[in-house]
């Protein structure tokens, strides 16, 4: 679900804090994607012409196999790294919004009987749509694809999103992938939204910049993070009649959750009703303290694909063509060598060295003058 409004609030507020760039201006970055988020996008975009899912002769779905191939491969045609991170076990208090979400896939699996009883086509592939869910072994499938590929992957504890943000805080990537907003109150130093999707649907990535959105709120990640929370999360329920804008305010006025709840509490004739045993602080901690694996225990590696494993597993088990299968092989190991140009920036980063170099050719090229001046007056 991740966070209610607060894409609007930060393009209100921290305006600077975003920026939209064509997916070829992340030439030579590495990028940690939330795989999780990967999957669904890939099971509900990548479909037959009646809105079935993708299948091979068995009849086993593999929209998630060709979705992973193919913008995988036009990623790093960019020279864009990727690293996919997949979801752990979710954090207990998640259970709530995963019964919602089973309730509303239940909903539209019977709205899709119905359609489909009555003949409705466009009715019956919406409803197709949210009745999706991701399998074990669609995962498994995913991870075994990425191995042959020669993409790294990573295996988090617990939420994908908050593995993804300790990898760009960690360094090990420049910024986190992810639809979900909710990825800010883990701090990446970057978030980065449309990555798989921008070249297919032509849209540009949208880079936020967390101490940029820090700075626009004038708040702390503290702050940010309650703010968010009121907003309402997947961890918890928020107060009933909180919109977008009295959290903002709220947040601004007492700086924490519990002057706001303490307030409203002692006012009794405020508008605003705190839920009962309301768990924020639990969620808090789930915020600025997750599960993760240590960036610095993560060593991140692209190496050659196996031509002849994809052809095995893609062609032969899954019944993509074998021409197409290995075109793209071929394309992503020659991306795969050229990626590892790196980037300008990168290079001028190291400004101590850049600069006494340039000193020191400037200064080699006055003795070399002296040099030849003194050559010529002995001639």
């Amino acid at each position: 679900m991740g966070i209610r409004g607060l894409n609007r609030l930060v393009a209100e507020n921290a305006p600077k804090a975003i920026r939209s760039n064509e997916m070829k201006s992340f030439f030579g970055r590495k990028i940690a994607i939330d795989a999780s988020m990967c999957l669904y996008q890939f099971l509900i975009a990548v479909r037959q012409q009646d809105g079935s899912s993708l299948t091979n002769d068995a009849g086993h779905t593999t929209s998630h196999l060709m979705g992973f191939f193919y913008r995988t491969i036009r990623m790093v045609g960019y020279g864009i790294k990727p690293c996919y991170v997949f979801d752990g076990k979710p954090p207990v208090m998640k259970g709530g919004e995963l019964e919602k979400r089973l309730k509303r896939r239940q909903d539209a699996e019977e709205k899709a009987t119905k359609a489909k009883e009555a003949g409705e086509a466009q009715e019956l592939q919406k409803f197709q749509r949210r009745t999706v869910r991701v399998t074990r072994e669609q995962n498994e499938e995913a991870k075994h694809l990425l191995r042959l590929m020669g993409i790294p992957y990573v295996e988090a504890p617990c939420e994908a999103e908050s593995q993804c943000a300790e990898l760009a805080k960690a360094g090990n990537v420049y910024g986190a992938a992810s639809e979900d907003m909710d990825t800010l109150c883990y701090q990446p130093t970057v978030l980065l939204r449309n990555v798989t999707a921008a070249e297919s649907r032509k849209l540009k990535i949208d880079q936020y910049d967390i101490k940029e959105v820090l700075k626009g709120f004038d708040m702390t990640i503290e702050e940010f993070v309650d703010m968010c929370i009121l907003l309402g999360c997947d961890y918890c329920e928020t107060i009933r009649g909180v919109g977008p804008v009295t959290a903002t305010k709220l947040i601004r006025k007492y700086k924490s959750l519990e002057k706001i709840v303490d307030a409203i509490k002692q006012d009794p004739k405020s508008k605003f009703k705190v839920p009962d045993n309301w768990p924020y602080k639990e969620a808090r901690e789930l915020f600025l303290h997750p599960e993760v694996k240590p960036g610095s225990e993560i060593n991140l590696k692209w190496e050659e694909p196996d031509v002849e494993g994809l052809v095995q597993f893609m062609v032969k088990e899954n019944g993509f063509s074998e021409q197409r299968i290995r075109d793209g092989a071929a394309k992503l190991k020659k991306a795969l060598k050229g990626g590892t140009q790196g980037r300008l920036d990168g290079f001028f980063k190291v400004s101590g060295s850049v600069s006494s170099g340039k000193k020191r050719t400037a200064s080699d090229s006055k003795d070399k003058k002296k040099k030849r001046k003194t050559g010529r007056s002995r001639r």
